[in-house]
């Protein structure tokens, strides 16, 4: 009878510990590079603050995954790319270091650009082939939006730390844009299927036991339409992507939080797993979103 309890906790999953890891040792490392900035912060102001932290722990989780579970991952390498394991070694530890540098607000300018770059390479030879093969699968779309959001939120932050004019209002631009065209189609996706988790609008719908879950769906939907155009039209930016940003990490710590906790306590490596990638892409979509939002504030590197 107590076979079951024994094996959540004897059982052992070396890539959720690792992802799991990756972030605990992060997160003291970010909140003590941002003290002075968290501690000046009022209000929403404080989340802008965590901006960079919110960006920075899950890099450091999936590069963590890519060095724990890198034979599983290798798999996903183009058949075109020789070295598939070599690959995802690299990446692990690009991630690994990219997440350093942002946590800190160091190298930014060389970290957010690179991190970018990487991310629409991953686009151009995964996700847009897989979009333009499946333009009506909803997954796929949501997919190939978020990877883009994510590189694109590393060039504003680049962009962010060399200023608002020439190269850095151009990287800035594009992270408006590509983010602002995201929020409106995950926004849009919310009032469609209005039981999936918040956020980032994948197949995993909330659990039963979440209040009002219709509710949170729709409230969701509201901000990101709403914050959307603003993006696009560069108006009230930092406005909108404080609050939905806010609003986003707020759902990650309240929703997919609980969802986490109850994911690593299943013994199935494949339920921590996927409890740990849910939890923190959406930070990182939060995190993206955040980094509009504390661009002026960025300083030079």
């Amino acid at each position: 009878m107590h076979t079951p309890v024994l094996a959540i906790f004897l059982e052992f999953s070396r890539t959720a510990f690792s992802m799991s890891a990756a972030a605990i040792v992060l997160l003291p490392i970010g909140l003590w590079a941002k003290r002075t900035d968290i501690s000046k912060a009022r209000g929403l102001d404080k989340v802008v603050a965590l901006g960079n932290l919110c960006f920075a722990l899950p890099l450091a989780v999936f590069g963590a995954e890519h060095l724990s579970a890198a034979q599983g991952i290798s798999q996903a390498v183009p058949k075109f790319m020789p070295w598939p394991l070599f690959w995802t070694y690299f990446v692990g530890f690009a991630l690994i270091a990219a997440s350093l540098s942002i946590a800190t607000n160091v190298y930014v300018r060389w970290s957010g650009l690179l991190f970018g770059l990487m991310m629409f390479i991953f686009v151009a030879t995964m996700d847009f082939p897989a979009a333009i093969a499946n333009p009506r699968d909803r997954i796929t779309l949501t997919l190939f939006l978020r990877e883009l959001s994510f590189g694109s939120a590393g060039w504003a932050l680049a962009g962010a730390t060399t200023g608002e004019r020439g190269a850095g209002r151009i990287l800035i631009t594009i992270g408006r844009v590509i983010i602002g065209i995201a929020a409106i189609f995950y926004g849009i996706e919310h009032f469609l299927h209005p039981l999936g988790m918040p956020g980032v609008p994948l197949e995993k719908e909330m659990p039963v036991w979440i209040p009002a879950r219709v509710l949170i769906d729709y409230l969701t939907g509201l901000f990101l339409i709403a914050a959307g155009p603003a993006f696009l039209l560069g108006k009230k930016t930092r406005i909108a992507a404080t609050y939905l940003g806010g609003w986003i990490v707020f759902l990650v710590l309240v929703i997919y939080g609980p969802v986490l906790i109850g994911a690593l306590l299943d013994p199935s490596t494949a339920v921590k797993v996927e409890g740990l990638n849910y939890f923190f892409d959406t930070l990182l979509f939060g995190g993206a979103v955040l980094a509009l939002a504390n661009g002026r504030a960025s300083r030079q590197n």
